[in-house]
């Protein structure tokens, strides 16, 4: 998550914004009310709706397709032009479920939030993929060290791991169906695991 994050106010005009984000080297930013509260984001494409129904050539009929967009086109101030409500998340989200919501609610980024809405952070994709940069070594440590212990204690001393960028491999005899179900599924839960191979005898 980063903490520094540019916001604007509701009342933001439409040339300031457009400002920001060439300026900052941004492509968003989330709106803020008077109690300083997220109640949206700005895109760089929600800017370019009005671009795009001014320039000449462009497909009026197309532009205006949504009535959404047709708003936006004629937007002036962030309260206008922003994507609301938000989509936003709290501080103890998992990655995993930040991950997901991202994907479908098809956005780039996510407010981070108390839970009076207060802003305290943003997370992008780029923060989302950084788990995956993790060492092969540490995950094989959580899995063996702690997963395993903690999901089937009976079976963890039967099993081995071997991690290779981020695919875990275990083999061995869990005891029964159920603790093999509980392991793999615990183990697809670690950050940084791109896969699970199941080789259990």
């Amino acid at each position: 998550m980063t903490t520094s994050v540019v916001f604007v106010r509701k009342d933001a005009s439409f040339k300031d914004m457009a400002a920001m984000l060439r300026s900052r080297r941004i492509s968003a930013f989330p709106v803020l009310d008077d109690s300083d509260r997220v109640i949206g984001v700005v895109s760089a494409g929600d800017l370019l709706v009005k671009e795009a129904v001014q320039a000449q050539g462009t497909s009026l009929l197309a532009a205006l397709r949504h009535v959404r967009e047709d708003d936006k086109a004629a937007g002036l101030t962030a309260a206008d032009l922003m994507t609301a409500p938000a989509v936003t998340v709290g501080p103890d989200v998992p990655v995993a479920e930040a991950a997901r919501l991202m994907y479908d609610r098809k956005v780039k980024r996510l407010p981070v939030v108390n839970p009076a809405r207060h802003l305290l952070g943003i997370i992008s994709r780029v923060d989302v993929l950084a788990v995956f940069s993790r060492s092969d070594d540490d995950i094989r440590d959580e899995v063996t060290r702690v997963v395993l212990p903690g999901t089937a204690p009976d079976s963890a001393r039967h099993l081995r791991v071997e991690v290779t960028d981020g695919i875990v491999t275990i083999s061995g005899s869990p005891q029964g169906e159920p603790a093999t179900r509980a392991i793999l599924e615990a183990v697809r839960h670690v950050q940084g695991v791109v896969g699970v191979r199941n080789r259990f005898s």
